[in-house]
């Protein structure tokens, strides 16, 4: 299948939940959670994709780097690109359910392998969409992160022990899931963690922990105090709370104030090769993709999302090129334009 043929199957099977549209910037679907959209007036979906688009890149072409390398490494895992899939579900509410919840995480774990990278699983109001993306990490023999809910400890516990009897890679709680509302239509009890109660939870494995959903400084060295070894600078996608800066406008002051302390990742917004390589000179050791993969996994499955993340990676690499990037190592904010 092309690019093309995937889009139109996806726009086909989500009925509408996701129009697919030429420019995925929330307009059309703002509101709409469950769906696809943004809270309230989606701003905050917008202001992931403004925010990277007041970058500019400093094209530079004469050097060597006519080949870069855009691979990296994360909690031991040698992957070929620093895109990852970010944790989605609710293919049922919010997808319109043509695929599983299986069948849709096992598509982004097992298409995420496929690329050359590592895919990230979510969890629920419902007890299965966890235990879904479970079972397609361990087919993938635990190539994959789990993320949990801001559960009560127990439930929270529990899943971490199942994500390490997966042999997962590393685990994770999306702390900004605090304030879901389909957490909240269905009867699942979430909330805000103190710096102590993460330091329970993070001391009760050895696996490394990842807090996502970090959008401010002080929160930033609140996690590196309750022991993170990671943490996402995101804004849960524009879905939690409505007016938040993007990612891109928080993301250099969270990374100057926790140094080299924490492995730091981001998402939001992520379209193209270039706003990937923006969000790195940012200071991000690797950033995490959501929506796009949607409509790689409902238009083509496993290869559907292999296919969204190799062309990712080809466009990064070639922005790479024009920038002067040998490596991801080497990519800093001396590609950025500062006019």
């Amino acid at each position: 299948m092309d690019w093309e043929e995937i889009r139109s199957a996806a726009k086909d099977k989500l009925k509408g939940y996701c129009r697919v549209c030429p420019v995925c910037d929330g307009r059309a679907c703002a509101g709409e959670v469950p769906g696809m959209g943004g809270a309230g007036t989606g701003a905050a979906f917008r202001a992931n994709l403004e925010a990277l688009a007041r970058y500019r890149l400093n094209m530079r072409t004469i050097h060597g780097a006519k080949n870069p390398d855009t691979s990296t490494n994360l909690f031991g895992c040698e992957l070929g690109t620093p895109i990852l899939a970010a944790p989605i579900t609710g293919t049922p509410y919010n997808m319109g359910g043509t695929l599983t919840e299986r069948e849709f995480i096992g598509a982004v774990i097992s298409g995420s392998r496929l690329a050359g990278t590592i895919g990230c699983s979510g969890d629920g109001a419902d007890p299965a969409m966890f235990d879904a993306g479970l079972e397609a990490i361990t087919v993938e023999r635990g190539w994959g992160i789990p993320f949990i809910k801001p559960r009560a400890y127990e439930e929270i516990v529990r899943r971490v022990r199942m994500a390490e009897e997966a042999g997962a890679r590393a685990v994770g709680i999306d702390v900004d899931g605090a304030g879901l509302v389909t957490m909240a239509l269905k009867g699942q009890p979430v909330g805000p963690k103190t710096v102590t109660e993460l330091q329970k939870i993070i001391s009760a494995t050895t696996l490394p922990f990842i807090l996502k959903g970090i959008m401010t400084p002080d929160e930033a060295l609140l996690a590196v105090e309750a022991g993170a070894k990671a943490i996402v600078v995101s804004n849960h996608g524009g879905r939690i709370l409505d007016h938040t800066p993007g990612a891109a406008d928080v993301l250099p002051a969270i990374v100057q104030a926790v140094g080299g302390s924490v492995v730091v990742l981001a998402d939001g917004g992520i379209r193209n090769g270039a706003d990937v390589l923006k969000l790195l000179a940012l200071g991000a050791r690797a950033v995490l993709v959501g929506r796009p993969l949607v409509i790689g996994a409902f238009g083509g499955g496993a290869e559907g999302v292999r296919q969204v993340l190799t062309r990712l990676t080809a466009e990064l690499r070639q922005v790479m090129i024009l920038t002067g990037c040998q490596s991801i190592k080497s990519v800093d904010s001396r590609i950025l334009y500062q006019g």
